[in-house]
This record gives structure tokens, C-alpha cells and sequence, in this order.
């Protein structure tokens, strides 16, 4: 059976919604991790909001980040429970349990204009990761990390040393996160591409160059990881500034 996992940072689901619908509509993934959504649940459309085939989570308190989870019924036919963790100050992440397996959707804080907090929320996400890692849980954490792993995923370009979302600290941050056994899909399945970017600045084509960053992921536990065939930027997708990744699991 296989799996499907995608994430996309929308940046402003109702700018977004017809493109969500026909991007869902034609690849029906099984889960679906939307990140700054700027939107409360009441200001969605029936159709998005309560999308057809899928358990559905909202959770945004209006123009200012936000997240969701959808998760199709046909692959998880009993509802899952949905969570969010105490570090969840900013409706910045939605966890859903099927079963053994937890799925979570994240934004973390860009930083800019407060790091301090940024570096708190990746550390408490770490230590919520070993956690469930202590717990044998699968897990799947997707979405927009706002840090670029090594110098390799931000184009020559944009590389500046000590900009937020390429700083030293940062980077340790996330690896403690993947310390608790989780592996970087996308890199692992295309090691070998210094052209792997899931964000680009909306001005002076830079999309169409392909001079982006890389900071949307999708981590999985190691055995999970094992399984996985294959991990995709869909860069033809939608108007926002990122691009959905969607990674299939042969589970």
C-alpha cells in the first residue's frame, strides 16, 4: 500500500483556495499538511474547509500564520485524533494519531522578529520528537522549518552568512530534531542536487530561476524513511511563494 505525504506553505489559503481544490482534486493525497493558512476556520468556503473524502483540521485564529491537517478517509477510515502540543502558542502546529503513527503539520517562526523564540519552538519541537520517538510511535513532522539544513540547500546566490534561516544555531537545532531518529525525505531520496529548493523570493523571477532556499520538509521516522520511493517539489503548483512537497511511503 502506498502512502502519500505532501506539505505546502500556501501563504494565505483563501488567495489560494481554487488552486488547492484542483491541486487536491488531481493528486489526492492521503495526507496533507497546509502551513500560513491566514485564515479562521469560519472564514473558509464549505468546500475547502470541510474537504470531500477527508478528515479535516483548521486551526488559524485569522491573518497571521495558522495550520491544517487533512487526512483522506479512504487511507485512514477511523478518525484521528488531533493535538497540538504545549509549545503551541501561535497556531503554528496540528499533530493527528492513527493508530501508531503521528502526523504533524508545522510552521515555525521565521525569526525575524523574534529569535529568541524561534530557537525555543525548534528545540521544544525536538524534545517533543524524542518524546514520541521514546513513546514507538511512526512519526511524520511536515512543513515550513524556516531553516535551510546546510549551505547546499540555498542557492549560491542567497547564501549570506549569518542571515536568519542559515545561521549555525539554527541549523544545530534541526539536526537535534532529526537526532531522534527521523531522516530528511527529500534530501535522501535526491542527494545529489545542489537545485533543491522549495521557497523562492516572489520578486525578479526568481522562481522561474530556481535561485530559492530550501526550508518545507518532510522528516519520518527511520523505518518509515526506509520505505520511502520517492520525494518531489512540485514547483509548477499554486502562486505562493513555496512549493508543495509531497513524498510517497511504500508502507
Amino acid at each position: 500500500m502506498a502512502l502519500t505525504v505532501a506539505t505546502w506553505n500556501v501563504n494565505g489559503i483563501r488567495a489560494r483556495q481554487e488552486q488547492f481544490l484542483e491541486w487536491m482534486g488531481r493528486d489526492q493525497p492521503d495526507v496533507v499538511c497546509l502551513q500560513e493558512i491566514k485564515a479562521k476556520p469560519d472564514q473558509l468556503p464549505e468546500t475547502v474547509c470541510n474537504l470531500d473524502g477527508y478528515w479535516c483540521y483548521w486551526h488559524g485564529a485569522g491573518g497571521y500564520s495558522g495550520v491544517s491537517l487533512q487526512l483522506r478517509r479512504e487511507a485512514f477510515p477511523e478518525e484521528p485524533r488531533f493535538s497540538h502540543p504545549p509549545f503551541d502558542l501561535e497556531t503554528r502546529i496540528v499533530a493527528a494519531e492513527a493508530g501508531d503513527l503521528v502526523v504533524a503539520s508545522i510552521y515555525v517562526p521565521n525569526g525575524g522578529k523574534d529569535f529568541p523564540a524561534k530557537m525555543d519552538f525548534l528545540r521544544a519541537l525536538a524534545r517533543w520528537a524524542g518524546e514520541l520517538r521514546a513513546a514507538g510511535r511512526r512519526v511524520v513532522l511536515a512543513g515550513d522549518m524556516n531553516v535551510t539544513r546546510t549551505d547546499r540547500d540555498v542557492h549560491p546566490k542567497e547564501r549570506k552568512p549569518f542571515v536568519i534561516g542559515q545561521r549555525p544555531e539554527e541549523r544545530e537545532a534541526f539536526d537535534a530534531i532529526l537526532a531522534h531518529g527521523l531522516v530528511d525525505v527529500g534530501r535522501a531520496q535526491d542527494p545529489d542536487n545542489d537545485n533543491l529548493f522549495t521557497w523562492w523570493a516572489p520578486w525578479r523571477n526568481m522562481r522561474q530561476r530556481n535561485i530559492g532556499w530550501r526550508i518545507d520538509y518532510i522528516l519520518a521516522s527511520d523505518p518509515l524513511a526506509a520505505s520511502a520511493s520517492s520525494c518531489q517539489v512540485l514547483a509548477e503548483v499554486g502562486t505562493s511563494d513555496h512549493a508543495p512537497v509531497v513524498a510517497r511511503f511504500e508502507v
